[in-house]
């Protein structure tokens, strides 16, 4: 009797400490704790569930050595297929977690999209580009079983904030890059038609950026350690005529839209559609707060609607 208690505490403590642990110190309320002596004004945007959305939790799109991957859908019963949205939570490559983005994406499912807020591998578990083909998988999940979702695979966007905007960016400049994905390039590809970019840098060695410590361990060590993967991680370096219509939504700091501006002259050569909005008295993590929510949502998908030529009647 003794044995088999044993043997089933060792088991039990053994899937507790197999566990991935997370680091948690990125959340809206933590960033609201810090933002809020400079931005007395601001509250953390709350809004009331709708009926209208279901909502799925906790779904696997992939799973490496049996470490899971998941993500959360939103999305409304609908006789037409939905363009579908992926959101992809910040947290300095290192923190952060997909509910995070629940509410921009209900919010953004009752305007008539399919979203989809996904989970990655962060720079503790795994160095760049481990995320990036984590999105990249995410995406190919979500294109094979858009009929669940009423999703419509040929209509695909990428949203992110902060260090998951970089990672938007990145996603859609390396449209059919087939070296930043993980799986059989003859699979259904991870291309993305249009980004959303929320103070996501451009490029990580740049006049604008401030990058260091954060970057530094995803990136597996600093510019003057790992120059390639600092370039090869910028969607900077990756922009030009494959590139999808982009929006940028920033604060007013440069640190954290390091090479937009150089992109957009790139986007601008080939003629490809970009926008950007700017708040200019806003704190980095403005996405999380009244009074800048709901412009947000509406940015959004007044982008989206164009992008995709939506005729939601």
């Amino acid at each position: 009797m003794k044995k088999i208690f044993l043997l089933y505490f060792l088991t039990i403590a053994m899937a507790v400490f197999s566990q991935v642990q997370t680091d948690t110190s990125y959340t809206a309320y933590s960033a609201y704790q810090k933002d809020v002596k400079k931005y007395p004004f601001i509250k953390i945007a709350v809004k009331p569930k709708s009926q209208q959305i279901q909502q799925l939790n906790d779904a696997v799109y992939k799973s490496i050595n049996g470490r899971q991957l998941h993500y959360d859908a939103f999305f409304k019963q609908s006789k037409k297929a939905l363009p579908a949205i992926i959101l992809i939570h910040g947290g300095g490559w290192k923190s952060g977690n997909k509910t995070q983005m629940h509410l921009l994406a209900q919010q953004i499912a009752l305007q008539g999209y399919a979203c989809f807020c996904v989970g990655y591998r962060l720079s503790d578990e795994a160095k760049y580009p481990a995320g990036v083909f984590d999105i990249k998988s995410a995406i190919k999940y979500i294109k094979d079983n858009a009929s669940q979702y009423n999703a419509d695979p040929n209509k695909v966007a990428v949203l992110g904030c902060s260090s998951g905007g970089q990672m938007a960016a990145l996603v859609g400049t390396t449209n059919g890059n087939v070296s930043f994905e993980d799986q059989d390039a003859s699979k259904q590809n991870a291309n993305v038609q249009a980004i959303i970019d929320m103070d996501g840098i451009l490029a990580f060695h740049h006049p604008e950026s401030e990058e260091a410590k954060a970057a530094g361990l995803w990136l597996n060590g600093s510019y003057e350690e790992n120059p390639e993967a600092w370039q090869q991680a910028s969607a900077l370096t990756h922009t030009g005529k494959n590139t999808p219509p982009i929006l940028f939504i920033n604060s007013n700091k440069p640190r954290f839209h390091a090479g937009r501006d150089d992109m957009i002259a790139i986007l601008d050569e080939y003629k490809i559609y970009s926008q950007v909005k700017t708040f200019d008295d806003a704190p980095h993590s403005f996405w999380f707060y009244d009074p800048w929510f709901d412009d947000i949502v509406n940015y959004s998908v007044t982008f989206l609607d164009k992008v995709f030529n939506y005729n939601k009647k």
